[in-house]
């Protein structure tokens, strides 16, 4: 690491966060050294050129120097407009971050990881909703770091799944005929099928998926939170409470479906 310097790498902002007084510490995913922390020293002061490129969700060249794990941003440019987000999509974008965060590990290159990211995003910025999208990054993201779904062999038999019979999903073998005391992520064949499939234009798939990976990424975090996720979560409940619900009177529904 020591005395390296990388000029114009493309690569993104997963998180900043401030430093001494008018600076900050970002960490960013770049296409060819993986994920690693920058100082960006002066980012945050008025007059700073910086303010208006370190973004996230937005493409960028950057440069930089390093002598330790921690190195000092020596440039940055924009690579293309801004990418504008709101709303769910907004907090999508967020999670696919917190997702990189936690997965990625330091100066481990993954450029395909990054070209996934890069194309999820382009998707999230041109859907109505953007939990298709997600569904697909989650299972992609998984099959590329080595923890690839086995949906449609059951794990005990080694026969197909039946599409009448419920699973349960247990991450270290796949489905597996379910139980009264089963306490996994529970998918009939069919659903399995259809989420190995892609076939995310049907509701009860998207919720089957949800469920199916909030259950194997949680395991895979060993049991973290992710904080977006919670975020995203909580405001799709709010809006598909009723004014009993919001009253307190009726149990909201999980928006993925759990």
């Amino acid at each position: 690491m020591s005395g390296r310097r990388v000029e114009l790498e493309n690569a993104y902002i997963l998180h900043h966060r401030p430093f001494r007084d008018s600076s900050q510490i970002i960490d960013v995913f770049s296409i060819d050294h993986g994920k690693l922390s920058l100082v960006a020293r002066g980012s945050r002061a008025g007059k700073s050129r910086l303010k208006g490129i370190l973004r996230p969700f937005q493409l960028l060249r950057l440069s930089w120097s390093a002598r330790t794990d921690l190195g000092t941003l020596t440039g940055a440019e924009l690579v293309g407009p801004p990418r504008l987000l709101s709303g769910d999509t907004l907090l999508s974008a967020y999670y696919l971050n917190e997702l990189l965060l936690h997965f990625l590990h330091r100066f481990d290159a993954q450029p395909e990881i990054f070209r996934l990211y890069q194309e999820t995003l382009e998707q999230l910025s041109a859907a109505a909703d953007p939990a298709p999208a997600l569904r697909r990054f989650e299972i992609k993201l998984l099959w590329l770091l080595g923890y690839a779904l086995d949906l449609e062999q059951d794990a005990v038999s080694g026969t197909p799944v039946a599409d009448d019979v419920t699973y349960e999903y247990r991450v270290e073998q796949g489905p597996v005929p379910a139980h009264p005391s089963s306490t996994g992520a529970l998918l009939t064949g069919r659903q399995l099928r259809s989420v190995a499939a892609g076939a995310f234009d049907d509701a009860d798939t998207l919720k089957a998926a949800g469920r199916l990976l909030r259950y194997v990424i949680h395991h895979h975090l060993g049991g973290r939170e992710l904080k977006s996720r919670k975020v995203l979560i909580e405001l799709r409940r709010d809006r598909m409470r009723g004014p009993a619900e919001s009253a307190g009177e009726v149990p909201a529904r999980d928006p993925d479906g759990g």
